[in-house]
């Protein structure tokens, strides 16, 4: 499985330059996804589903995945075919589910990355305006309830079994959408920061004795808070800083469907992680299933000599844990 380690989202305020223009790209459908558009006040919300072969109508659960923070299209492809969309492997989930995942707004739907590094290509790309007018927290929560409800009135779905997951930005807005009552069924909430962003950030350079780059965060949060929707498109602009720097705590100790948090015990998010068990102890709340990876990062890779082992790849692993608890793996 070749993997795409940005996919997975990461957390860097970047300036970028403009997208180079390429040719037409292939259809989604070419790659065995369906298309479906749904309607969000004046926006065509474009979304891609997955299921086995034959059985696209058959009535079945529903796991829908939330993207990470990178503006990129969603199935990337090169000579040698698309590189995969989740995280985990699909083939066997697709046995007793359909996949769902929504697509960045104004951002294409496939992108032809041949001859170049897809791990760092839409990192030097500048989003367009559309996207940066739309790339906030708020945003993505009211819209992905518009596509939830969506999906659960379609014939093929299992309403009763609709599962909402997502790995580090995306963890933000699940939390969000598993305390919207009768919503989904079960969340998955993954290398997330239940205290915020900006304390990751802080973790990082705490941890790296880096005394100037703590204080650029703190200068940057009383720039964000002095004008909190400001939108310049600028990397992680003010508008979309002020959402995901807010703790999920209440949000997430407002949810009554069951939670599984997953996270790597090196991630720097692990501080909220574990603060986060502690009140769900003291609170005596019993829907949350905790699952930490001991020596693993971020995006769930392990570590050799001190560096990050890229061939150390367990996504595979953490995605059979949360499905086999959601009910999704079969047997």
């Amino acid at each position: 499985m070749r993997h795409l380690f940005l996919l997975l989202g990461l957390w860097l305020s970047l300036s970028r330059p403009a997208f180079a223009q390429t040719a037409a790209p292939r259809s989604p459908e070419s790659f065995g996804y369906r298309r479906h558009v749904v309607m969000f006040g004046r926006d065509s919300v474009q979304l891609l589903l997955l299921s086995k072969p034959g059985e696209e109508q058959r009535k079945k659960p529903l796991l829908l995945w939330e993207q990470g923070s990178l503006p990129m299209p969603l199935v990337l492809y090169d000579e040698r075919g698309a590189y995969p969309v989740f995280p985990f492997h699909p083939k066997k989930v697709l046995e007793s589910c359909h996949l769902a995942i929504i697509s960045k707004p104004g951002l294409p739907l496939t992108a032809d990355v041949t001859g170049k590094n897809p791990n760092i290509v839409f990192t030097q790309t500048q989003p367009p305006a559309y996207y940066c007018a739309r790339n906030y927290l708020d945003y993505y929560v009211r819209r992905d309830e518009a596509v939830l409800r969506y999906l659960k009135k379609q014939p093929w779905v299992e309403a009763s079994r609709v599962v909402i997951g997502g790995h580090s930005q995306g963890s933000a807005v699940v939390a969000h959408l598993a305390a919207i009552p009768s919503l989904v069924s079960r969340a998955v909430y993954l290398s997330g920061n239940p205290l915020g962003r900006l304390m990751s950030m802080l973790a990082l350079d705490r941890q790296a004795g880096d005394t100037a780059g703590v204080a650029g965060t703190f200068r940057r949060w009383q720039t964000v808070v002095a004008d909190p929707t400001r939108t310049d498109c600028l990397g992680d602009d003010p508008r979309n800083t002020y959402g995901f720097a807010a703790s999920e705590v209440p949000v997430l100790l407002r949810t009554r469907v069951p939670v599984f948090v997953g996270f790597g015990t090196l991630d720097r998010g692990v501080a909220g992680d574990d603060y986060l068990r502690l009140e769900t102890i003291r609170q005596h709340r019993t829907n949350f299933t905790f699952r930490e990876y001991p020596g693993r990062e971020h995006n769930f890779f392990g570590f050799k000599d001190g560096q990050i082992n890229y061939d150390d790849f367990y996504w595979d692993q953490v995605g059979e844990d949360f499905l086999c608890w959601a009910g999704l793996w079969p047997q």
